[in-house]
C-alpha cells in the first residue's frame, strides 16, 4: 500500500499540479477570464433557473452538484491539508479555485452540449459523453468511463462513508462499520430514486447545511478575531518558504503547500476532474453557457467561502498539530470542540453528515451515468452489480485508514483529470463558440438567450 501513497505523491506534486493551473490559465485567458467578467450574471441565473416542472432546474443541479462538492473537501480536505502541507496549502487552494472556476465552467458546457437523453426524459452527460461525441471516439469514451467509475463513483464515495462514520465515532463510543450501514442503506434509497429524487433531496438539503456551517464557522472567526490579520499572513507567508517546526506542527516546504493545496482544492471543487459536467448536464436549461456560470459559482462557494471558512476555524482555534489532535473530520470536531465543548463535536457530525451524504449521492449518480454509457440499454445487470460493489466497499471503507483512502483518491482521480484535461484543450473551440453565442445574442438586445441545439445525441 505504501506505492500508492508514493505514486500519489508524484502526480500531484510533479504532474497534475502544473497542468490543471496551466489549463485554468490558458482558459482564462482565451475566454477573457469569465469568472471574472461574467460574475454580475450569476444571480440573475440563479433566479432564472430555480424551478423547472418537467425536469432537472439549473439550480436543482447546482445544489446536487454543491453538495457533492461541500463534503469531505471542504472539512476534512482542509484539514489534511493544514496537516501535511502547512497553512500555505490554504493559499494553492484559492488559486485552484480561481483558475479552477473557468474550468468548471468548461466542463459543465461541454456536458450540456454533448449530453445524452434517456426515455425517462432525463438527461446524462460528462467527460466520458464529450469524449465519445465531441473526439468521436467510442473506445476512448468506454476507457474514461471505467476510470470515473473506479475514481469518482468508489474512492471518493469511500472517503464520505469514512468520514462520516469516523465523526460519529468522534462523538460515541461505537465501531464505524455501525453508522456505516445506517449511510449505506439511506443512499440506497436516494440512489434508485433517480436523479430527480437525488436533485430534490440536494436542492433542499444543501442550502440550509451550508448556512448554517457558515454561520457557525463565523462566529468562530468572530471570537478570535484579534488573531485573524495573523492568520492570514502565516498563510500567504508559508505558501512561498519553507515552515520551521514549532510546538506540535511539522515543519512544511513550498512543495508540501503547493501539492496538499492543489489536490485537496481540486477534490473540494472537483475543477478539473469532470464531475461537474456529469451532474449539471441533467439541467434543463435555455442555454449551456447559464449552466456554466452556476458552475462557476459552485466552485467559488466550495473553496473560497466554506474551504476558507473551515481553514480559518482550524488556525484560529491552534488545533493543528496541537498534542493529542485528531486527524482529519475528529480535527474540524477539536476545533468546534474549543468554542462550543461537546456540542461542537456534534453539530460537525451532523454536518459531516449532510455534507457527505449529498456527496456521497452524487458520486453514486456519477458511476451509474458511465455505467450507462459503456452498457447503453444493456445496463441493468451491471447497474446493480456496481451498485452492491459500491455499497459493500462503503462499509469496508468506515475500517480503512484515512491516508491509504487520500492515497487510492489520488491516484485514481489523478488518472480521471489527466483524460479530463486533454480532452478540455482539445474542445477548446466548443466552449468559446457556446460562450461566443451567449454573449452575442446579449449584446443584440436579446434578453434571454437560447441556445440552438443542431445535433441530439443517443447511447
Amino acid at each position: 500500500m505504501d506505492f500508492i501513497l508514493k505514486a500519489a505523491d508524484f502526480m500531484w506534486a510533479n504532474v497534475i499540479g502544473y497542468v490543471l493551473l496551466a489549463v485554468g490559465l490558458y482558459y482564462s485567458i482565451r475566454l477573457g477570464f469569465p469568472q471574472f467578467r461574467h460574475a454580475g450574471l450569476i444571480n440573475k441565473v440563479i433566479k432564472k433557473n430555480l424551478k423547472n416542472d418537467d425536469g432537472v432546474s439549473g439550480f436543482a443541479a447546482l445544489a446536487t452538484a454543491v453538495g457533492g462538492q461541500v463534503g469531505t473537501g471542504s472539512l476534512v480536505g482542509v484539514a489534511t491539508a493544514l496537516t501535511f502541507g502547512g497553512p500555505g496549502a490554504i493559499f494553492w487552494m484559492w488559486i485552484t479555485a480561481l483558475l479552477g472556476m473557468v474550468i468548471t465552467f468548461a466542463e459543465t458546457v461541454l456536458g450540456q452540449i454533448y449530453r445524452v437523453k434517456l426515455d425517462d426524459g432525463s438527461y446524462r452527460g460528462g467527460p466520458a459523453y464529450y469524449v465519445q461525441f465531441g473526439l468521436k471516439s467510442r473506445g476512448f469514451g468506454i476507457f474514461t468511463a471505467f476510470f470515473y467509475i473506479l475514481g469518482v463513483g468508489l474512492c471518493i464515495a469511500f472517503m464520505q462513508s469514512n468520514s462520516i462514520s469516523q465523526a460519529f465515532t468522534g462523538v460515541v463510543d461505537l465501531n464505524p462499520i455501525i453508522p456505516g450501514i445506517a449511510v449505506t442503506l439511506a443512499a440506497f434509497f436516494i440512489t434508485v430514486g433517480g436523479v430527480k429524487r437525488l436533485t430534490d433531496f440536494s436542492s433542499k438539503v444543501v442550502p440550509f447545511m451550508a448556512l448554517a456551517y457558515i454561520v457557525v464557522v463565523l462566529i468562530i472567526v468572530a471570537t478570535n478575531i484579534t488573531k485573524f490579520p495573523a492568520v492570514i499572513s502565516m498563510i500567504f507567508k508559508s505558501a512561498f518558504s519553507p515552515q520551521a517546526a514549532a510546538g506540535g506542527l511539522v515543519g512544511h516546504t513550498v512543495m508540501d503547500a503547493f501539492r496538499q493545496g492543489v489536490a485537496r482544492g481540486l477534490f473540494s471543487n472537483d475543477a478539473g476532474n469532470g464531475i461537474a459536467g456529469i451532474m449539471h448536464a441533467a439541467a434543463d436549461v435555455k442555454h449551456p453557457a447559464e449552466q456554466g456560470f452556476l458552475g462557476m459559482f459552485g466552485t467559488f462557494v466550495t473553496t473560497i467561502i466554506i474551504c476558507s471558512l473551515s481553514a480559518f476555524a482550524l488556525l484560529l482555534t491552534g488545533v493543528v498539530g496541537a498534542p493529542n489532535s485528531g486527524a482529519g473530520i475528529t480535527l474540524v470536531q477539536d476545533a468546534f470542540q474549543t468554542l462550543m465543548g461537546v456540542p461542537g463535536r456534534w453539530l460537525v457530525f451532523f454536518a459531516m453528515l449532510m455534507f457527505g451524504f449529498t456527496t456521497l449521492i452524487a458520486d453514486l449518480f456519477y458511476g451509474e451515468s458511465n455505467i450507462l454509457l459503456i452498457f447503453k440499454d444493456k445496463h441493468k445487470i451491471p447497474l446493480w452489480i456496481y451498485r452492491i460493489i459500491a455499497f459493500i466497499m462503503f462499509l469496508v471503507a468506515t475500517q480503512m485508514d484515512l491516508e491509504l483512502v487520500w492515497g487510492f483518491i489520488d491516484v485514481f482521480v489523478g488518472i480521471v483529470v489527466v483524460i479530463n484535461v486533454i480532452s478540455l484543450v482539445l474542445l477548446f473551440k466548443d466552449v468559446k463558440f457556446v460562450l461566443n453565442d451567449y454573449q452575442d445574442q446579449l449584446k443584440n438586445g436579446i434578453k434571454d438567450p437560447v441556445w440552438k441545439r443542431d445535433k441530439e445525441y443517443k447511447l
